[in-house]
């Protein structure tokens, strides 16, 4: 018989990087799921903002995931808030696109830091509290370029790939430990927000709209579910691909131009997002400009 879903009414979860696209929208699916949920984001001010749009029981705080001290004061502010942390979700991630070799270092550490440690101290913020009472759920979201690697975004699919390998280690030692807090990796393929912008169609396939990787969250906290594909159809296609020879698994990837995906994106589509990514340097002082982008 098939487990009953988890009801989530009254639970308290914390979203990083959620005043906008993915976050934003796993905080609308938690409210309506009648969670208490806290936003944090690197602009205050904008998480703020969505937290009121959202109703009474969601709030807004400032959060820089690349600091721990940061994520350990929004987790604090989030239970002094709402009661003790059921769900952490590590959303906060950036996708600067271009060519490997056009990479400036900043970029790659800035990627690195967000992407990778952001989910590190997340985890490490909030799994000893969940373990000292045996129960809770963390939920990173990773990407489908997690899994394949994607030209034009190779160091941001380091971090995904990284990501992916991480919550699958840590949920090997929760088992061992007898825990029974629970971790799940949410991989979508490109989601219309702005760090999608001007990516490039894949055959077969259509960009997710931010519900759509919300309600996955959801359905993975409700069902306990580890890997999760957004969409479900993809795990099919993986799965597939990797029963090929490499070079039929190639050809099939070019056929359907999963390959252009990030490499052919639209610069001037992306300006926008680019700029605002560049500004989410850690450690940027105000009014400092950041470092070079890409060449």
């Amino acid at each position: 018989m098939a487990k009953q879903p988890r009801i989530l009414v009254g639970q308290v979860a914390a979203i990083t990087g959620a005043a906008r696209g993915i976050g934003k929208a796993t905080a609308q699916a938690f409210a309506r799921e009648g969670m208490k949920v806290a936003i944090g984001d690197l602009d205050a001010e904008l998480a703020e903002q969505a937290a009121a749009e959202l109703g009474p029981n969601v709030a807004g705080f400032a959060l820089d995931v690349t600091r721990r001290d940061s994520v350990e004061a929004f987790v604090d502010a989030t239970e002094e808030r709402f009661g003790p942390l059921d769900v952490l979700v590590n959303n906060a991630g950036i996708m600067p696109v271009g060519r490997f070799i056009d990479e400036d270092d900043a970029t790659a550490l800035r990627m690195v830091d967000i992407n990778l440690h952001g989910v590190i101290h997340g985890m490490k913020v909030a799994l000893p509290r969940m373990m000292a009472r045996n129960r809770g759920h963390v939920v990173n979201i990773a990407s489908q370029a997690g899994k394949y690697g994607a030209p034009g975004g190779a160091t941001y699919s380091a971090t995904k790939h990284a990501v992916v390998g991480l919550t699958e280690a840590v949920r090997g030692e929760l088992h061992i430990e007898g825990s029974a807090v629970e971790l799940s990796y949410v991989m979508p393929f490109v989601v219309k927000t702005e760090l999608g912008a001007g990516t490039e169609n894949a055959r077969g396939m259509k960009k997710l709209e931010p519900a759509d990787v919300a309600d996955a969250v959801v359905d993975a906290i409700k069902h306990g579910l580890v890997d999760v594909w957004v969409p479900r159809s993809a795990r099919h296609t993986y799965r597939f691909g990797t029963l090929l020879p490499r070079r039929a698994s190639d050809g099939v990837v070019r056929a359907l131009k999963f390959d252009r995906v990030l490499m052919g994106a639209d610069k001037h589509a992306r300006a926008a997002y680019e700029l605002r990514a560049a500004r989410s340097e850690p450690g940027l002082e105000a009014g400092e400009e950041p470092r070079r982008l890409t060449s």
